[in-house]
């Protein structure tokens, strides 16, 4: 077990902010605080927060290796959040209810098929998805605690996928992106490699190959897969924001590198206000 204390971060706002679907709740007490299980770069963790005490169970030398990394743990949110225009009523008070979101570096292929599964579809429902073809076509594991867990699946798993069987994943029109995704990204037509060492627009241009990867799933690929805090996805719930709050357009030059990070914490707020 390792215990850290750290200021903006919420495991929570993290699971709740889209950008992460194999994150689950498991538990809450007054006592013990927030306990979550994340299934991620072929792993099992669980993480129990409360307040800005976090523990994670697995050895200091997986954390440093693995986690430490993963949760972006050593960048200074607060001096992102410290950068935002004073005037900006809007985007501090994002800001500020969604302060413990943290940009996460997660798997690439992972975040190709999820973002594809995502495309006019809601994040319930994306989890369920990504659940379905994690127990049907991902590797089974174990835990030390003997729990059970699956693997995200390989290109190779899926380009191998019957049409018909990837259906019963739920996954409807996306399931012959997906199909043909795993058969470029499989065969090396695509190389995933090479994605991680290109700029942020090269890299979207090389994704946008991929079928069903457009514009806006591109930028959350690089997002969240790549880690190019540049990218900027817009969605119906951006889209909406940027023409009720930034008519004359989005101060993008102010914020150049963070404007994915700002993106988040919009997108939360918006989202978040939608469901209440």
């Amino acid at each position: 077990m390792v215990t850290i204390e750290k200021d903006f971060f919420s495991i929570r706002q993290i699971c709740e902010s889209g950008q992460c679907f194999r994150l689950e709740k498991l538990g809450e007490s007054e006592k013990a605080g927030e306990k979550y299980g994340l299934t991620a770069l072929g792993r099992y963790l669980e993480i129990v927060q409360k307040g800005n005490e976090i523990s994670f169970d697995c050895s200091q030398e997986e954390f440093e290796l693995v986690w430490k990394g993963y949760f972006d743990l050593e960048e200074d949110y607060g001096r992102i959040i410290g950068m935002i225009d004073e005037t900006d009523a809007y985007l501090l008070q994002a800001s500020t209810y969604g302060s413990g979101i943290r940009i996460l570096r997660q798997d690439l292929w992972e975040m190709i098929v999820s973002f594809i599964i995502s495309q006019q579809n809601h994040i319930k429902r994306i989890r369920k998805c990504i659940d379905l073809l994690s127990r049907k076509y991902g590797e089974e594991k174990h835990t030390e605690k003997g729990g059970c867990y699956y693997d995200f699946p390989k290109p190779e798993a899926l380009a191998e996928a019957a049409l018909e069987d990837l259906y019963a994943c739920n996954l409807g029109y996306r399931c012959r992106y997906i199909h043909d995704t795993a058969w470029s990204v499989s065969s090396g037509e695509v190389d995933l490699a090479r994605l991680k060492d290109m700029g942020y627009e090269e890299a979207k241009a090389e994704l946008m190959k991929l079928c069903g990867v457009g514009v806006k799933v591109a930028e959350c690929v690089c997002l969240f897969g790549l880690h190019r805090t540049e990218a900027f996805p817009v969605d119906t719930h951006i889209n909406k924001v940027l023409r009720q709050q930034y008519p004359q357009g989005f101060p993008f030059e102010r914020y150049k590198g963070y404007e994915g990070t700002l993106q988040q914490y919009i997108f939360y707020f918006d989202l978040m206000k939608q469901e209440k």
